[in-house]
């Protein structure tokens, strides 16, 4: 068992959560901690250097991204042992919230350094407050595979889910992820939140079959996807064969399979791709 209580001697090490957009959000105590510190490590020393100079803050800038994490972690633990100051920022919202900071927080703790968090934004709580979801209990994923297959299968886990969910997503990827999530859960209420506290800030409210429609313009900027949760209280039964007897009756009336693949999983209120793995 670890209590901060017993750690002694050493600064901790601070993690400061930094502005998502407006820079204006950034905390009283973040600036205190920051002007007191001598190093501040970050995960692009470039727009961390921004922030700083925007504050007229001028410390010596260590980087630590993902892919020299572990490095970088001995250097900043190191420099806290020998008596110096460090906090870590990402380039924006909290660090290890799908940003880099995780194996820089573990191994200070192994190295019995206290971690301290200074408060501030977060895109994933903004657009699930502003999204007009059930905000009571909600599911936090971030940022869905790139690869179509994984993707699908990683929403097809959460398709039971009764939490409202939350993801986050680049514009190059929003319209393929937008379409997965429609094929996997069906058309249920959702928002999209894009470019939180920023001047361009935007939310779109609707339902996944209606976002299916909206153009490159619509879909600018960093983005969050908030997502009802499943709304069955009672899941029923579906044995294979009932799935597939009512494909083949659609089939029967006329429609494409499909447009008969569709209209199953509507109606027996089940994931569109379970019902095509068993016609296909």
């Amino acid at each position: 068992m670890q209590n901060d209580k017993n750690f002694v001697g050493e600064s901790p090490l601070y993690i400061i959560a930094t502005p998502i957009g407006n820079l204006s959000e950034f905390s009283p105590r973040a600036i205190e901690v920051l002007n007191d510190i001598d190093y501040v490590a970050c995960e692009d020393t470039r727009v961390s250097g921004k922030l700083l100079s925007y504050f007229n803050i001028k410390k010596p800038l260590i980087s630590c991204h993902e892919h020299n994490e572990n490095d970088a972690s001995e250097r900043i633990i190191n420099l806290i042992k020998e008596g110096n100051k460090v906090a870590f920022m990402s380039d924006a919202g909290y660090p290890c919230v799908s940003d880099p900071g995780s194996r820089l927080i573990k191994h200070a703790l192994e190295n019995n350094i206290k971690v301290s968090v200074i408060s501030g934004p977060n895109a994933m709580l903004n657009a699930l407050v502003a999204s007009g979801l059930d905000a009571s209990r909600f599911y936090f994923h971030g940022f869905l595979s790139p690869k179509d297959k994984e993707r699908k299968q990683e929403l097809t886990e959460l398709l039971d889910k009764k939490e409202t969910l939350i993801f986050y997503e680049a514009p190059h990827r929003i319209t393929s992820t937008l379409d997965a999530l429609y094929s996997v859960f069906g058309d249920r209420r959702a928002a999209i939140c894009r470019e939180l506290t920023k001047i361009h800030e935007n939310i779109i409210r609707g339902t996944l079959s209606e976002f299916l429609t909206l153009t490159k313009e619509d879909l600018k900027g960093e983005m969050v996807i908030v997502v009802s949760g499943n709304s069955n209280v009672v899941k029923k039964e579906i044995d294979n064969e009932e799935i597939i007897n009512l494909v083949n009756s659609y089939i029967k009336e006329g429609y494409s399979k499909k447009d008969a693949i569709k209209k199953a999983s509507e109606s027996l209120a089940i994931s569109k791709n379970v019902v095509s793995k068993l016609i296909y």
